[in-house]
């Protein structure tokens, strides 16, 4: 099969494309990706491989879409504006990546024939719903910009499957982390920041008490989660949205007390005002995956963190970004 993964420069898609070039399934892997939160560095070690190709582009045109759809069998659709803070500082530009760019993927790999579209959905959708864990069919009202754009893409996924007869698996992400993810910037996440923190011996910054947890989840299982939904032959598996993630809750103070274990560091974080937008806790239920897709996370959020810290010591005096 011939694969398109879009944001494939970025954190999760460059993790993907390696492992797509892996799978002796995968005859050619082409990525669609504006650099814009990619980096070119991210797919330096594919371009040797006679199956990739690199096309920068944005999603936010439709002709550079339906030129990435064809001859294309199946889509890997993780381009997207993160992160919650940068959506409420700049909702106009998260909707327009992450809405009107994923319906003119959507709509490119309708109109070139695309069998499957899995995309990158978010755990952010479940927004105010009090339930712990959390269930695929209980979702609350959106938090933030950001929330309402990952639950939109949803929507339409329901209503082009429904309308036009194109399969989708939506992957409702939860905190992931691991190599190649970015810790500069006014957006990075917080498990970066921390290893960044550590390496620097700088102070981190926590937001609230510290006390707000979450269903960590390592790429290596997000990328086993795609691969599922790439290849699985289970027809009730599709149509579907799924948690990833590990199915276990850290909270920001016992997450970070592991990180110093793990780097051997005395520092003392600094705690300000809760983050707007900021779901409280977070902690997923994982059997539907489990169950429909074959998701078996095998990296807990300790072996990832020790993974990950080590890849953020090689990288620490020069580019994050390789």
């Amino acid at each position: 099969m011939h694969i398109l993964v879009t944001g494939g420069a970025g954190f999760i898609g460059s993790n993907l494309v390696e492992e797509l070039l892996r799978d002796p399934r995968v005859t050619g892997v082409r990525v669609l990706d504006n650099l814009a939160t990619g980096f070119a560095h991210n797919l330096k070690d594919f371009e040797a491989d006679p199956r990739f190709e690199f096309l920068q582009g944005d999603i936010r045109d439709y002709e550079t879409c339906l030129a990435a759809c064809k001859g294309i069998d199946r889509i890997s659709h993780q381009a997207a504006l993160g992160s919650v803070p940068r959506s409420i500082n700049d909702p106009l530009t998260t909707n327009a990546v992450n809405i009107t760019g994923t319906l003119h993927i959507f709509t490119a790999a309708r109109e070139c024939g695309v069998q499957r579209v899995v995309y990158a959905a978010s755990s952010s959708t479940y927004g105010d719903h009090p339930g712990l864990p959390k269930v695929e069919d209980a979702i609350g009202r959106p938090l933030s910009p950001y929330a309402v754009t990952k639950y939109v893409n949803e929507l339409y996924a329901r209503v082009y499957a429904d309308v036009y007869g194109i399969s989708f698996v939506g992957l409702r992400y939860f905190n992931v982390f691991g190599p190649r993810q970015d810790p500069n910037g006014a957006y990075a996440a917080v498990i970066p920041l921390f290893m960044k923190a550590v390496l620097d011996n700088v102070p981190p910054h926590v937001n609230g008490d510290g006390e707000t947890s979450r269903d960590f989840t390592y790429v290596s299982n997000a990328v086993h989660a795609n691969i599922c939904a790439l290849f699985t032959e289970n027809t009730d598996a599709l149509n579907q949205v799924y948690n990833i993630a590990c199915g276990e809750r850290t909270t920001l103070n016992e997450l970070f007390e592991t990180i110093k274990g793990i780097a051997g560091s005395d520092l003392a974080a600094i705690h300000g005002p809760e983050r707007a937008g900021d779901v409280r806790h977070s902690l997923a239920d994982i059997s539907r995956a489990r169950t429909l897709l074959g998701y078996d996370p095998k990296v807990t959020v300790r072996e990832g963190l020790k993974e990950a810290f080590t890849w953020y010591r090689q990288h620490h005096n020069y580019s994050y970004s390789i």
